[in-house]
């Protein structure tokens, strides 16, 4: 049997589900297609969204006309905004979420488009293009074939996935209970592409029932209402407190006697684990003089007593995770309700991909998620988005979709991926982006909901809702740049803040980058009679009082992230000869051929290209454009 689409997205995990949702709001044909519709969306490990960097990408993909924003809203248990004793550029909105809640809001969110078409299947292989070349669709199990002109595989950690739990060889899983994708791991390798392991991992969940959460440290969630998705309000269910405790000498010991149990430390996992989220045995062999480690327990969700037990990720035997829980102050008498386990998978190393997330060697074929080498459920989204996007668009004939590093964190994202590679599970964090002023989480709809309008992303009532919030901030801005307060209707403000009195009217704009004036306590001195706007959204609010607050310094990131577009218009050909350049370095001219960089501005970020690197590239590729007879000229 054989079905015909434009576009087929394989896997429906968070990668899986943008994707798909992507192509369809394009006015793709799309089919996902995914082994249990049921688990659509599933959270595999913590019951959370966003964090630091991480909740900006979610706020994008919300931005872009996503699901994830809508789906968390839907689902969450709790929120809290990180980072806000640091700078605004550094927030990050995070919400516990309802492990049953969260997908059942991806469905719906998925069912609601009219484009999309949802499959229960297992894909084992791929249809050649019409040319032969290429992938033209897929194949699944059963034998069905579904024909399109492109393919976005978001398979997660299901590529030949092993999951371990002590010292044995563990079972083959691409989850808990799921089996793994073990034939169309194959059917990639055989394609040429250059494959490799990772493992990650998850924490054993308890009964909350059996802790004594009356003795741990309290952690409410924030009393404002924040929201993930600015288009749409989702009835928010009703909200639970996290816990805070902290492990102790007694959990040193027991993992330390228990390594060799440990299928990381018995030599039974060769693929490397994320950095930055480590098993309870990497932190004990990794930070020995470490005399305690935060866990965090959480709740799964409003119709259960499961706690998830983050921080104590781990692949030890079941009797071993039982005492190294029960050590845990609170813990003492805890039941097991799931135990923790490593998993090993798959993945294709990214400098394969373009910054679409198309295959290079394969027409037709996109990445996105963990298949790319990274980890969270936020950075698999925004890729998501991006792939299918792209691939809608190459099936109608229209041109890229790609985001640069200015713009937003998921361009950072791919940028990093593409032109960088990976060793490791590659996690975002602020500190991977150069613009962190530009790219906040309050301003994600003002920076990439006009991109997704114009390419055709948003669905009606999304661009209404853009249109009405960005009209908001304009008449915000417009009163703090146009409203001038009198010197006696700002007297006592001052006065308050120790500043000298006003001798004459003063811009409410400039009065707000006073240090220490806030913006409350400014439309408080205004008073009714400021004309401040009525029924003003405090998101709004807060991004414009951000933008005027620290405009000289995002004044400065835009110079710089101008010059570097400037750098960016120097294209560079896709089939340049590198080997020819011996201007070049030896380790520069290895690098550009692995990685093809799109342009200068991509050149420059690959480690190993050096500035006088960059100068003699330009030079070269001068030299093979410039008409014979012409005379050199030098390079700035």
């Amino acid at each position: 049997m054989q079905w015909n689409y434009d576009v087929i997205v394989v896997g429906g995990g968070h990668a899986g589900a943008e994707a798909a949702a992507a192509s369809a709001r394009l006015g793709a044909r799309t089919v996902l297609i995914t082994p249990d519709l049921g688990r659509m969306g599933q959270m595999s490990c913590n019951p959370a969204i966003g964090g630091i960097a991480k909740g900006v990408v979610a706020r994008e993909v919300d931005a872009l006309g996503g699901i994830m924003g809508r789906a968390t809203d839907a689902s969450r248990i709790q929120f809290r905004m990180l980072n806000l004793r640091r700078g605004p550029a550094v927030w990050g909105p995070r919400a516990q979420c309802d492990r049953e809640l969260y997908p059942r809001a991806v469905r719906r969110c998925l069912e609601e488009l009219p484009a999309l078409d949802l499959f229960q299947g297992l894909v084992t292989g791929f249809v050649a293009g019409h040319d032969g070349d290429g992938v033209g669709g897929v194949e699944t199990r059963a034998g069905h074939r579904f024909v399109g002109s492109a393919v976005v595989v978001t398979t997660g950690t299901f590529l030949r996935g092993r999951i371990h739990v002590g010292p044995g060889d563990g079972v083959a899983g691409g989850r808990a209970g799921e089996a793994p994708s073990i034939r169309l791991s194959e059917e990639l390798e055989r394609r040429g592409l250059e494959i490799a392991r990772f493992k990650t991992g998850t924490p054993p969940r308890v009964d909350g029932r059996t802790v004594d959460l009356a003795s741990l440290e309290l952690q409410p969630g924030d009393a404002e209402d924040y929201r993930f998705s600015a288009y749409r309000r989702e009835v928010v269910p009703e909200q639970r407190c996290c816990w805070i405790t902290w492990t102790g000498p007694e959990l040193q010991r027991i993992v330390s006697e228990n390594l060799e149990r440990s299928a990381l430390y018995g030599g039974r996992i060769s693929g490397q684990g994320p950095r930055y989220c480590p098993s309870i045995e990497d932190k004990v062999v990794r930070f020995p003089d470490a005399r305690r480690h935060q866990v965090f327990l959480e709740p799964e969700g409003l119709e259960t007593h499961e706690l998830y037990v983050n921080g104590l990720s781990t692949s030890l035997p079941g009797d071993v995770q039982e005492a190294f829980v029960r050590s845990v102050p609170g813990m003492e008498k805890a039941r097991l309700t799931r135990l923790g386990y490593a998993i090993e998978y798959d993945y294709f190393p990214p400098h394969q991909l373009d910054h679409r997330l198309g295959v290079r060697s394969v027409p037709g074929l996109f990445f996105a998620g963990q298949i790319n080498g990274t980890t969270g459920y936020e950075e698999a989204a925004g890729q998501g988005v991006v792939a299918g996007a792209n691939a809608a668009l190459e099936a109608q004939g229209r041109g890229p979709f790609v985001l640069e590093r200015d713009e937003a964190y998921i361009g950072v994202l791919i940028d990093d991926l593409v032109t960088r590679g990976v060793d490791e599970p590659y996690r975002l964090f602020t500190s991977r982006s150069e613009f962190r002023l530009l790219l906040r989480q309050d301003n994600a709809i003002a920076r990439l909901g006009p991109r997704a309008r114009a390419l055709g992303m948003l669905t009606p009532d999304q661009v209404e809702s853009l249109e009405a919030r960005l009209e908001e901030q304009d008449r915000v801005r417009r009163w703090f740049v146009e409203t001038r307060l009198q010197p006696d209707t700002v007297k006592e403000l001052l006065r308050g803040l120790g500043m000298k009195p006003a001798r004459q009217a003063v811009r409410a704009s400039d009065l707000l980058r006073r240090p220490g004036v806030e913006v409350d306590q400014l439309l408080e001195a205004a008073g009714e009679h400021g004309g401040f706007p009525v029924g003003v959204s405090s998101a709004a609010l807060a991004s414009i009082e951000v933008d005027l607050k620290y405009e000289g310094y995002v004044a400065r990131e835009r110079e710089r992230a101008e010059v570097l577009r400037r750098r960016a218009d120097f294209a560079l050909d896709d089939h340049l000869p590198y080997d020819e350049f011996i201007t070049l370095s030896a380790e520069s001219r290895e690098k550009l051929k692995r990685v093809r960089p799109n342009t200068l501005a991509q050149a420059g970020r690959i480690p190993g290209v050096s500035q006088a690197d960059l100068q003699n590239l330009v030079m070269e590729v001068r030299k093979m454009t410039r008409p014979r007879g012409t005379r050199r000229r030098t390079t700035s």
